[in-house]
């Protein structure tokens, strides 16, 4: 088995994610919603998967860490894929990008985007919960600049999404693992080849966040990303990854260098057919700034809701303007173009495990374990309801065969 064929059911179903688990049917992500499609998979059809997937140079790596990111195109659909190991076997997540070039205008996003992307130096960051687009969003943030400006951009991923060609910029894009062996390294490395733009995939620890305030910093405009559900939480979340001891001098670093906090959600307009960032944008007035020097985080709600003539956007504000809109961009092939789920279909249920196995008694115990009751069984008609029978394999089956690789 290969994974074309599971591709070309999941982007015909309009799914932005594809999940592959050893005994389980494979889950898509439709609209935020997961259910399950086809037939069981097997461990050894997912091992196989994973050694096509991670040839070569890859497979040694994930043998050894028992995961790995990879970007690859699979059946001309640009995918980001995380396999791993769990207690079935070999299971992968797969995330699929958009079909184009990602920019400002084809992400319907507003354009005082464009205006953020235009600075000079400073700090911009794009936070949001996992999958709201933040990668494509500062995707399009440096297409902006490759397009408009003659600036030298390197960026740093992990892995790279999004294939930048350079028009007007020069650009180069490392991949962490691959070009570079850490965030922290390529940071360095930047700082030393005359860029004027870096774009950071996500800042995890505070080595990697104070290096990027020092290149904010140092004239030039950083973009990068975190994890939040508001842009005071995003602040707050980076300033916190520091010992309480230096985060006063922390937080007078980045009033100095901040730029812009963009937060995204993303939000499914059905009257267009699209999945678009509905967006809260916090601009580094005067008034924020102060906020932001005095670590009062709390505060920016309020610089939110009174900034609108300076640039702010409170998700509010972003909602109406979305809901007047007329230009909206719909390309073809997009998930969420694709017909509507099934009414019939219904989300992922709970599994429900036919029986448990027992293990056998050995000498060395002294008293034998009580014997599991066993599984009530399905009543008749009770279809939809997902039964997991034991995987085929075990994951230490699965290490063992791992662990037999001929290293390459």
């Amino acid at each position: 088995m290969h994974l074309d064929p599971l591709v070309d059911l999941a982007k015909s179903a309009g799914a932005s994610d594809l999940h592959l688990e050893p005994g389980l049917p494979a889950a898509i992500r439709v609209r935020g919603q997961l259910r399950s499609v086809g037939e069981p998979l097997s461990a050894s059809s997912l091992l196989a998967m994973a050694k096509e997937l991670l040839e070569g140079d890859l497979w040694p790596p994930f043998v050894e860490r028992r995961s790995a990111d990879v970007a690859q195109t699979i059946k001309g659909v640009r995918c980001r894929v995380n396999a791993f190991c769990t207690a079935r076997g070999v299971g992968m997540a797969i995330r699929f990008l958009a079909p184009f070039q990602a920019s400002i205008e084809r992400l319907n996003l507003h354009p005082d985007l464009k205006k953020i992307a235009q600075a000079t130096h400073g700090l911009v960051v794009v936070s949001g919960p996992t999958g709201s687009g933040k990668s494509s969003t500062l995707a399009a943030m440096i297409e902006e600049v490759n397009r408009t400006e003659r600036r030298h951009v390197v960026t740093i991923e992990s892995p790279i999404e999004y294939t930048i060609v350079p028009k007007l910029a020069f650009v180069r894009q490392r991949e962490v693992g691959r070009d570079t062996p850490s965030f922290e390294q390529a940071l360095r490395d930047a700082l030393r080849e005359d860029s004027d733009v870096l774009m950071v995939g996500e800042v995890r620890d505070p080595e990697s966040m104070r290096l990027t305030l020092s290149a904010a910093e140092t004239g030039h405009l950083v973009l990068t990303t975190l994890h939040s559900a508001t842009v005071g939480e995003a602040l707050a979340r980076m300033v916190g990854a520091f010992p309480a001891e230096i985060q006063p001098g922390i937080c007078s670093q980045l009033a100095d260098s901040l730029v812009a906090v963009v937060c995204q959600r993303l939000r499914w307009w059905p009257e267009h057919g699209v999945r678009a960032p509905e967006c809260e944008v916090l601009l580094a007035t005067t008034q924020v700034r102060a906020m932001v020097r005095q670590g009062h985080f709390f505060k920016l709600s309020t610089a939110l809701e009174t900034g609108g003539q300076e640039g702010c956007w409170t998700f509010s504000r972003y909602r109406e303007w979305m809901e007047k809109r007329t230009d909206w961009f719909v390309p073809s092939g997009l998930p969420a173009e694709a017909p509507p789920p099934d009414p019939g279909s219904e989300p992922l249920p709970p599994p429900r495990v036919r029986a448990v196995k027992e293990p056998a008694p050995t000498a060395a115990r002294s008293k034998a374990p009580p014997q599991a009751k066993p599984a009530a069984p399905l009543p008749a008609g009770d279809e939809g309801v997902l039964a997991i029978d034991e995987a085929d394999e075990d994951l230490q089956s699965i290490l063992s065969e791992l662990e037999r690789e001929p290293k390459r």
